[in-house]
């Protein structure tokens, strides 16, 4: 993890850690903390405690999201003060709807000009974002917003497993992990396993992710927590509830920074210090889901 931040990580990009409530890289994001990244764009379709974490410890001058909070729980204080006090330093905002984020990346990686959505109509959306933008269907049969092409310069998206060329295999909740990836100038994959080519190969209809997009595989177990990785472990909900305190306190949160990503080397001491026992709780049963032949091509 600490290579592929430093090689693909860089002051000023945009950077986009995708998986909607599953599979979202906090390991990835605690390293760019610690490598002290500056003037980064986050970009999130749910910028949840991730964003909080970094934007409290100051990687980002911007943010590019849809629905922002700690989901179930409550808000994300980090965040909330950058926007309403500017302190220490103001946080720029652009917001979109779940599906605008989507339209936006899929123009991205598409490399389209724009997406076009009805869905805004009769919202306030195109109001407090100038970029969603009312345009007339050249086919004759009324208008549509338009929302532009996001191209982040990282994209990071956790799975279960990939082989080392970066064939990435997801299964459980998706999100726009695969579009994000495609729009993105330089991908980092984060996997609970690497596995060898042929489990792959037997599998093909579980790989969202080529290996001929992807710049770095890391092998992170538990890289997801407190989020979950369908089959791995389940979510942390302690973890979420937990942090709705800390987020409302500045001191509380960079308190929080220091003793689980600043002191510590990597995701090894933060599960070690997290502890075995909690760890055990979240092992989720057995739920097979059954197998497929695809048959022996002749």
């Amino acid at each position: 993890m600490r290579d592929a931040i430093a090689d693909l990580v860089r002051d000023g990009d945009t950077v986009a850690i995708e998986g909607f409530t599953h599979l979202i890289s906090f390991a990835a994001g605690h390293e760019i903390i610690r490598q002290g990244r500056r003037d980064l764009t986050l970009a999130r379709l749910t910028p949840d405690l991730i964003y909080d974490q970094m934007i409290a410890a100051g990687v980002a001058r911007k943010l590019i999201f849809s629905w922002l909070g700690n989901p179930g729980v409550g808000g994300l204080g980090a965040i909330r003060r950058r926007i309403e006090t500017g302190e220490p330093a103001p946080l720029e905002v652009e917001e979109y709807s779940h599906f605008g984020m989507v339209g936006r990346y899929t123009a991205g990686a598409a490399n389209l000009p724009f997406f076009p959505i009805r869905s805004y109509f009769e919202t306030d959306m195109p109001a407090a974002n100038p970029l969603i933008r009312e345009i007339e269907s050249p086919y004759g049969d009324g208008k549509v917003f338009a929302v532009p092409p996001l191209k982040p310069g990282v994209t990071i998206v956790h799975a279960q497993r990939a082989d080392s060329a970066g064939n990435t295999q997801v299964w459980g909740l998706l999100g726009c992990q695969k579009e994000a990836a495609f729009a993105a100038d330089r991908v980092i994959v984060v996997v609970e396993e690497l596995v060898d080519e042929a489990v792959i190969r037997a599998d093909p209809n579980r790989t969202i992710i080529p290996g001929l997009i992807v710049d770095a595989v890391v092998v992170e177990p538990f890289g997801a927590h407190p989020s979950y990785v369908q089959g791995a472990y389940d979510r942390d909900n302690r973890f979420y509830l937990d942090w709705d305190a800390i987020t409302r306190d500045e001191e509380s949160i960079q308190g929080w920074l220091r003793d689980w990503v600043h002191d510590l080397d990597g995701r090894a001491a933060y599960v070690e210090k997290l502890g075995m026992e909690r760890v055990a709780a979240l092992k989720p049963g057995s739920a097979p889901s059954g197998s497929v032949d695809y048959g022996d091509y002749r």
